[in-house]
């Protein structure tokens, strides 16, 4: 007598499964169609994307780690090459789009190696000791160079050119970042990125865009009245109301005549006038709070002399106390000298039809603005993200160990250097290993080809100009570009951003190799 055996469900029915080769495939083409999406935004000559969301917001840049975070992107597996562009911009500001190009090559060839039958942990042996490899052509590739004003202005160039900047501004923009970086960033300790901050505001060119040693604030004066400049500034920063206090409770009072209305008033002015009182005996000339200012109360700061601002942002409030040295004040009854800060100007500008307010010259740190113009909002939107990302890029090439050749170079010597000790690599890992210098060697290739040239020809060209000069870059001129040396070029790269390119795209690629089995609860 035969027994038939029942099948046996494990999964729900409402889970979906692919394993196998299936689920290699499914995720390596999804990590390879993201990586797609930026690889034409990539370099000098790189294309803007334009992106817009179901509400019709507009965001259009080609900065690789903005384009992957505003694409409404559901597979699990290509959200690991956005993690890539995420890591990347965290850690050295710069290099998503290479990162996140370079994670989509080695899928790309892992496929490859797939179908030619490696096992998956062999393709990640290999790339592992292949990324290895790279880390060790880059500290070759470090130049050895004084990081003078020139070097780093050269590097935030590099990080910003085809960034909208236009390639005339961004020599103005990267001197003002290496400005800004140098007033607030002495090298003892790490660098604090709120001392410097970014504030944009349209109604000019780029080329206007300006340093502002103190902190620049889109607000103006509670009162009309009140001056527009104060010299040699006693400052107070608040973060509580100034009106008349309410009770923890609910409470009714009946008032039953005219003269206990105007005590009940005549006490309300008294407790708003004594805010104006305290502050003025205690030597304050301007006030930046976070909440509200009754009106009654500002009308009695105008006349003491005192300038007030009042629903500052927290952000803002916390420079201005950082600054000027003032302390957040949540009581204004009790006051001491030593909780106000200094400021050596604090003025009221015109800028069209809007007033900033200029704090300059505070005692206690250095903070500087970076206050950014463009014609538009679209501009200064892309200009505030490759300032930020050169701010980024000059503070990684101080702290993290050098600068490299930009413009592909490095990329070459990357790939000829691993292409070199793959032969010592024993077995099969050593496809993988050459499979990853053709990967690295993408990033050259795409450079060319965003830049107008051919890219066989211009790999070609870059190999043997290597092999004889040993370096090679893709140089852009006029509308294309040509082969020649990024140093002589000034065109340099933080090596921290290689470094953490090669990381962060090896990790996430092996990772996706790895996965052979995807199960999905609907």
């Amino acid at each position: 007598m035969s027994t038939r055996m029942q099948p046996l469900y494990v999964l729900s029915g409402n889970s979906d499964r692919t394993h196998g080769a299936d689920a290699q495939r499914s995720n390596i083409r999804a990590g390879k169609a993201v990586a797609n999406a930026v690889r034409t935004t990539l370099g000098p000559r790189g294309m803007d994307k334009m992106l817009v969301d179901s509400s019709g917001e507009v965001v259009i840049t080609n900065d690789g780690a903005t384009i992957l975070a505003e694409m409404d992107i559901e597979h699990p597996a290509a959200q690991m090459i956005v993690e890539v562009a995420q890591t990347q911009e965290e850690g050295v500001s710069d290099g998503t789009t290479t990162a996140s190009v370079l994670a989509g090559e080695l899928l790309a060839q892992a496929e490859h190696l797939l179908d030619d039958d490696l096992h998956p942990t062999v393709i990640v042996e290999g790339y592992n000791e292949a990324a290895r490899l790279a880390q060790e052509a880059i500290d070759e590739q470090t130049l050895d160079v004084r990081l003078d004003d020139d070097v780093l202005a050269a590097v935030a160039e590099s990080s910003m050119t085809g960034k909208g900047t236009g390639d005339v501004t961004a020599d103005v923009l990267a001197r003002h970042v290496v400005n800004a970086v140098r007033a607030v960033y002495n090298g003892e300790g790490r660098f604090d990125p709120d001392d410097v901050r970014i504030l944009t505001h349209v109604g000019a060119s780029s080329s206007a865009t300006e340093l502002v040693e103190g902190v620049v604030v889109d607000e103006e004066p509670v009162r009309d009245g009140m001056a527009r400049t104060v010299e040699d500034a006693t400052v107070a920063v608040l973060t509580t109301k100034l009106d008349v206090r309410e009770g923890e409770g609910d409470a009714e009072y009946r008032i039953t005549s005219v003269d206990q209305l105007e005590a009940v008033i005549d006490a309300e002015d008294a407790e708003l006038a004594g805010y104006a009182e305290a502050l003025d005996e205690a030597g304050v000339d301007v006030v930046f709070s976070t909440k509200s200012i009754a009106d009654r109360v500002a009308a009695h700061l105008e006349r003491r002399g005192i300038v007030a601002f009042e629903s500052l942002k927290t952000g803002d409030a916390r420079a201005i106390a950082r600054a000027t040295g003032a302390k957040q004040l949540g009581d204004v009854r009790e006051l001491d000298a030593a909780d106000f800060g200094h400021a050596d100007r604090v003025s009221v500008a015109d800028f069209g039809a809007d007033d900033l307010t200029f704090v300059e010259g505070g005692d206690a740190a250095e903070t500087v603005t970076l206050l950014v113009r463009g014609g538009t909002e679209h501009v200064v939107d892309e200009l505030e993200r490759a300032i930020s990302d050169a701010v980024g890029v000059t503070v990684a090439a101080i702290e993290s160990g050098g600068v490299v050749p930009g413009a592909g170079a490095t990329e070459i010597a990357i790939a000829e250097h691993v292409r070199a000790a793959a032969s010592g690599v024993h077995g099969r890992q050593q496809l993988a290993v050459e499979a990853f210098a053709d990967a690295i060697e993408a990033l050259p290739r795409t450079l060319a080809t965003n830049a107008g040239m051919d890219p066989i020809d211009a790999v070609v060209e870059l190999r043997a100009t290597f092999d004889r000069e040993g370096v090679a870059g893709v140089i852009a001129v006029g509308r294309t570009g040509e082969v020649g040396d990024p140093v002589a070029a000034e065109i340099f790269d933080p090596a921290a951003v290689k470094r953490e390119a090669v990381t962060a795209a090896t990790e996430a690629a092996t990772m996706v190799v790895r996965i052979d089995d995807v199960i999905a609860a609907n």
